[in-house]
């Protein structure tokens, strides 16, 4: 049974592998999806299937069986999906602080010149609309 809404489904680890290679490479085969997964002989073509079929029915994932082989497409966006495990991660770990999670995430990596500048791009951004 298909749900009504994609943003209501968190995926689990295993499927956000799958997630990010239909992100990065757009649609793909269950082959194809395998194959970059289990380079090293790992988890079985099947399991691949199994999964690709249980986000199917989560509407994760959108599959077109036009052909032999079906092919998977993300339903759901990276962006998308990114913001609802942070507004999670939020909540559950830093109490709904998010200037604690930013403050944590900036002490604990270092950042790079690209990565500061696009920080303080996106603070002045947010200084001027608070204003």
């Amino acid at each position: 049974m298909k749900r009504s809404s994609s943003d209501a489904v968190r995926p689990t680890e295993a499927e956000l592998q799958i997630l990010h290679v239909l992100w990065a490479r757009g649609a793909c085969t269950v082959r194809e999806v395998h194959d970059v997964l289990h380079l090293d002989g790992g988890s079985g073509y099947t399991t691949a299937l199994k999964l690709l079929q249980v986000m199917h029915g989560k509407g994760l994932v959108e599959r077109d069986d036009a052909q032999r082989a079906h092919v998977y497409r993300a339903a759901v966006s990276k962006e998308r999906t990114q913001k609802r495990f942070l507004r999670d991660m939020v909540q559950r770990v830093f109490e709904g602080s998010s200037s604690q999670l930013v403050l944590h995430a900036l002490g604990s990596q270092r950042a790079t010149r690209e990565e500061l500048r696009a920080i303080r791009l996106l603070l002045n951004k947010l200084d001027k609309e608070a204003s």
